[in-house]
């Protein structure tokens, strides 16, 4: 990051977005950049970058009115930041406006400082009013989202405006944490922005980081105590310590192996154990066949946009079907290394339909394979997640009293 001297908070919150909307890195390879400052600054500028990406439309929005032309995108980004500040963080307006306008300095872009200063200012005043009035929802996501969502769309968006919640899934007779509450489905859940590493239970290793949602796919295997297990495409590891957890034998495959190094720490600090592949899985192939995979595909990752809000401004309709030409050749790959009556779970993180029954439509017709179809009394206070067919589809509007859930798409598949 390129230090200017001025607030450091500002200043990487500026980073972050330049980087995303700029140079369309993901937000955690550009924070992975901030090391330089310190924890308070750093984590203070995510959730400034965060909020701005969350609510770019609605920010742009009250923002256009005090425009008489469009200003460069340097100086756009410090409207936004001091926009989000004012309308959605709660800032004292002096301290918005005028950390806003020392940003413009210290980014060498002083001679805009008056705008910035003239503009914020108006938001100040009316920008909470402006922003009420507004169809936030539909603003804040691109048509061709929206359009794919179907009848869910706007509850899908609305739950997006929000930060999510921790979820944690426990080791069995682990106590729950001060705090959290206990999902239907078993997961707990605590407030957002809490910092797990200062929980009961972390350094005893006694619970892990993972989204109610992305829960439910390892428990589609049933019992796989004793079975042998292989996690595709496994890092960073939740679903390989689920399995481990239970009793399987687990062998977790990734090809990069600097995240499997950090399955391994986890699993180390959760006391558990599976061997490790660095490998492609449409290369590898084991010695003896697995009674058991779950192939937890790459995808598009819409149905995390609530914990990475970037994937509203990085994803294109291009980006759907070459996810879906992998996860194909990945269903192959998979459909060799499972022995006959084996189970095979296929999820992704995706909202979108061509990630998750029409892949498993064209697999079935492909491979020989056949749903086992989930049934209700499975998915305990989420009967709504199970589809006609019999598979599992999350979205962030499901539970929403409750504070949401990551969209998953997952089928359960029998050799």
């Amino acid at each position: 990051m390129t230090k200017t001297g001025g607030d450091p908070t500002r200043d990487a919150a500026f980073a972050l977005l330049s980087a995303v909307l700029d140079r369309r890195a993901p937000l955690d390879a550009a924070l992975a950049g901030l090391a330089d400052i310190a924890p308070r600054d750093r984590a203070a500028a995510h959730r400034i970058a965060a909020a701005v990406l969350r609510r770019l439309g609605s920010l742009d929005a009250i923002l256009e009115p005090h425009l008489r032309r469009a200003p460069p995108a340097p100086v756009r980004h410090i409207l936004r930041i001091g926009a989000a500040q004012l309308a959605l963080l709660g800032a004292p307006a002096h301290a918005a406006v005028s950390t806003a306008v020392g940003l413009a300095h210290a980014r060498g872009l002083g001679k805009f400082a008056g705008l910035v200063n003239a503009v914020l200012r108006k938001v100040s005043a009316d920008g909470a009013a402006a922003l009420e009035a507004l169809d936030s929802p539909r603003l804040d996501t691109p048509a061709w989202l929206w359009a794919s969502w179907g009848a869910a769309a706007r509850a899908i968006a609305t739950t997006h405006q929000g930060e999510a919640p921790l979820d944690l899934t426990l080791k069995d007779g682990a106590a729950v944490p001060e705090g959290g509450e206990r999902l239907p489905t078993g997961s707990v859940r605590l407030p957002a922005g809490t910092d797990v590493t200062q929980l009961y239970g972390y350094a005893a290793g006694t619970l892990w980081v993972q989204d109610a949602a992305a829960a439910l796919p390892a428990r589609l295997l049933g019992d796989v105590a004793g079975r042998r297990v292989l996690d595709l495409c496994a890092a960073p590891g939740g679903k390989t310590a689920q399995l481990a957890a239970a009793g399987a034998a687990v062998t977790a495959l990734d090809r990069d192996a600097r995240r499997l190094a950090r399955l391994r720490e986890n699993l180390d600090r959760l006391g558990l154990a599976a061997e490790t592949v660095a490998a492609d899985a449409l290369d590898w192939r084991p010695a003896q066949r697995f009674d058991a995979i779950l192939l937890d595909a790459p995808c598009s990752a819409t149905g995390t946009i609530r914990r990475h809000p970037e994937i509203l401004h990085l994803r294109r309709p291009r980006d759907i079907e070459t996810c879906a030409a992998l996860q194909d050749r990945l269903l192959d790959a998979a459909a060799a290394m499972l022995a006959p009556g084996g189970t095979l779970v296929y999820a992704v993180c995706s909202l979108q339909p061509e990630e998750g029954a029409r892949r498993i439509e064209a697999a079935c017709g492909r491979l020989g394979l056949r749903r086992a179809p989930l049934g209700a009394a499975e998915l305990p206070g989420l009967a709504e997640a199970v589809t006609p067919a019999g598979d599992l589809a999350t979205h962030p509007g499901m539970w929403a009293e409750r504070g949401g859930m990551d969209g998953f798409f997952a089928a359960r598949l029998q050799g």
